[in-house]
């Protein structure tokens, strides 16, 4: 297992009832197909192998409305995640409602207290929380898009080239539809299910069923990938080297490039505009590992992880 990912919040905790207040239920109409990379006359992006990506994971743009970042800082003014995700419930992106989620949530780590989320809680996730679950493989196929995470084993299925029904049934990964815009994937998705720890990031932004996430994914050279790396290590305090940063920190893959998503997230109950984040992503050279959250409940010391459940038998 992913040590590095189940022990970040292990000193950080939240009751359910905080994270998932009611929020209203508006869809945002979703991004249509606009053919296949064919028919554009382009070829499609090979963006196979595993993905790599530190924490806290979203590299806010450097203007415009974007993510939210960790309000406790070091000395040279980059984020202090070891402390723990007190979020910046300041940010104009918030609705009173889920700002004051954020500041409970943050007051967690700042009284020493655990901060539970879908992964240490082994609950699913759902995109844009989904993003942080890492390392990230995507398995291109002509009619579908096939995205694991290593969290829990957890699996995205994107229909290619398709329309999402006009009656969404809710569920944990939400309806998700794809398409080429040339050499980015572009994934559109709507229709996540708001469980107990219903978040879009570490900070326990909440999210209500009218959350809508745009993903777009390409390939990006060094060059190119370094204003974002600039930006993570600022929220990350990622290693640095003579030449900026080090070779384990943003290794490439074998053509030399790097994954980058930019990502666009909406929802009329919790956020008052459309923001936009990336995140930029690492080779990894390593094999999967097997991971398990219920075989690792102890997330926090003296309690188990609140394990989904059925209250009574369903036969």
């Amino acid at each position: 297992m992913n040590s590095q990912w189940r022990n970040f919040p292990l000193t950080f905790a939240l009751a359910a009832a905080v994270v998932t207040p009611a929020f209203g239920q508006a869809v945002a109409p979703p991004v249509g197909p606009s053919g296949s990379a064919e028919e554009n006359g382009a070829s499609i992006p090979d963006f196979s192998g595993r993905w790599e990506h530190g924490i806290p994971g979203f590299e806010p743009l450097a203007s415009g409305p974007t993510a939210l970042v960790n309000r406790l800082r070091r000395p040279d003014g980059t984020g202090n995640n070891a402390r723990g995700t007190v979020g910046d419930y300041t940010n104009p992106i918030l609705k009173p409602e889920a700002a004051e989620v954020v500041k409970k949530f943050g007051e967690l780590a700042l009284n020493g207290k655990g901060q539970p989320h879908p992964q240490n809680q082994c609950w699913p996730g759902g995109p844009p929380y989904d993003f942080t679950q890492l390392p990230m493989q995507l398995l291109q196929t002509a009619n579908q898009v096939i995205i694991l995470y290593d969290a829990d084993h957890q699996v995205r299925h994107v229909r290619m080239n398709q329309s999402h029904p006009a009656q969404v049934t809710p569920s944990w990964h939400g309806d998700s539809v794809g398409h080429y815009e040339g050499d980015t994937l572009v994934i559109d998705t709507v229709g996540i299910k708001v469980g107990p720890y219903a978040m879009v990031d570490y900070y326990g932004t909440p999210h209500s069923e009218a959350l809508h996430v745009v993903e777009r994914y390409r390939l990006l050279d060094p060059e190119a990938a370094k204003e974002s790396f600039d930006r993570d290590a600022k929220e990350a305090g990622a290693p640095r080297s003579a030449l900026g940063y080090s070779p384990i920190a943003t290794k490439p893959n074998a053509q030399g490039k790097f994954l980058q998503l930019r990502f666009t997230v909406e929802d009329e109950g919790v956020f008052t505009t459309p923001w936009t984040a990336t995140m930029t992503y690492r080779f990894s050279p390593y094999e999967w590992e097997e991971d398990a959250c219920a075989e690792n409940i102890r997330w926090y010391p003296g309690k188990n992880a609140d394990l989904p459940h059925a209250d009574k038998p369903d036969f």
